[in-house]
Order: C-alpha cells, then sequence, then structure tokens
C-alpha cells in the first residue's frame, strides 16, 4: 500500500504554526532551497542529517501547511506550498527569506 502523507487544507494553515515551523534554522534551511521552485528529494534538504531528524523537520514542515510530500518509489518528494503562503500571509515568507541566516 502506498504512504500517503496528510496536509491541512488553506483553512488549518494558521500563521502560528507557519512561524514556529520556520523558527528552527535547519526548517529554515530547507525551506529557502524549496524557494528555487523545484520539488526536492527529501534526501537531498540536508543530506548530513539523520533520516529520523530529517523526517521529523519535514512533517513539521508539511504539518504547519508550508510543504507537500509526494512519495514515489521510496523517494518523498517535497515541495513549498508558496501559492498557499503568498495568498494567507501576504509578504511574510519573502520578509523571512530575504534575512541574513545565521552562521
Amino acid at each position: 500500500m502506498p504512504r500517503v502523507y496528510p496536509h491541512p487544507t488553506p483553512d488549518d494553515v494558521s500563521l502560528a504554526k507557519v512561524l514556529f515551523a520556520l523558527s528552527d534554522p535547519n526548517r529554515l534551511a530547507m525551506v529557502r532551497l524549496l524557494a528555487t521552485g523545484a520539488s526536492v528529494n527529501s534526501i537531498d534538504l540536508a543530506p548530513d542529517m539523520p533520516k529520523s531528524t530529517l523526517t521529523h523537520h519535514t512533517g513539521t514542515l508539511r504539518k504547519a501547511g508550508i510543504t507537500t510530500t509526494r512519495p514515489e518509489g521510496r523517494n518523498c518528494w517535497i515541495t513549498l506550498r508558496r501559492d498557499l503562503l503568498d495568498t494567507k500571509f501576504p509578504g511574510l515568507l519573502d520578509t523571512i527569506l530575504r534575512q541574513v541566516p545565521d552562521t
């Protein structure tokens, strides 16, 4: 049976959940990569991260409504829900992504 990942509806995406998910530097780095517009294999989001940690972070982004996850064989393709975020919270994502990452 294929894996199914639940995604929140647009009405269920809240500013608090989005801001919480983006407050972690690892997840923010993943969103920066996804903001290029392409779907990314989950493993390529953080190749040096343990799989369990990667799964936690990608799940947090998905449950907050920031990303979609599409399983394909052994891979999971992650895509930024840019249109949804820009519609619900105009300018938020661009403002966050313009910030210089902490070093």
